[in-house]
C-alpha cells in the first residue's frame, strides 16, 4: 500500500508538473505571438509615417516651385513695366504698387506653406499616435 501512495504521489506531482510546463510554454508562445504582432504594426505605423511625410515634403516644394515660377514672372513683368515708363513719378508708382503685390503675394503663400507643413504633420504623426495609443492602452488593462 505505501508503494502505491508513492507511486500515485509521484505520478500526480509529475502529472502538475506536465501541466504546468504545457501552461509556461502556452503562455510564453503567445506572448511571443503578441510581441511579433504588436512589432508588425509598429513597423507599418513607421511606414505609413515616412510615406505620408514623404508625401508631404513632395506637395510642399511642388508648391514653392509653382510661386517661385509666378514670382518670377510677376518680376519680369514689373521689370517690362518699369523699362516702359515716362516718369519718375510713374517708376515710384509702378514700383510700389509691385513691392506691395509681391509682398502680399509672399505673405499669403506662407499662409498656404504653414496649412501644407501643418496637414502634413498631422498626416505623419497619426499612424505613430495610433500605435502608441494602443500601447498605453494594452499597458493599463495590463495593470
Amino acid at each position: 500500500m505505501a508503494a502505491d501512495a508513492a507511486k500515485n504521489t509521484v505520478e500526480q506531482i509529475v502529472s502538475a508538473s506536465n501541466v504546468a510546463f504545457k501552461d509556461g510554454v502556452d503562455k510564453t508562445l503567445s506572448a511571443l505571438n503578441e510581441a511579433n504582432a504588436a512589432s508588425k504594426k509598429n513597423m507599418e505605423a513607421v511606414v505609413a509615417s515616412v510615406t505620408a511625410a514623404t508625401k508631404g515634403a513632395e506637395a510642399l516644394g511642388a508648391q514653392a516651385m509653382a510661386f517661385s515660377k509666378s514670382a518670377f514672372d510677376t518680376q519680369v513683368s514689373a521689370a517690362r513695366s518699369l523699362a516702359g515708363a515716362k516718369s519718375v513719378q510713374e517708376v515710384l508708382e509702378l514700383q510700389t504698387a509691385f513691392a506691395k503685390s509681391a509682398v502680399e503675394a509672399y505673405v499669403a503663400e506662407m499662409g498656404k506653406m504653414t496649412e501644407t507643413v501643418s496637414a502634413s504633420l498631422k498626416e505623419t504623426l497619426a499612424p505613430l499616435n495610433e500605435r502608441m495609443t494602443a500601447t498605453v492602452e494594452k499597458l493599463q488593462a495590463v495593470r
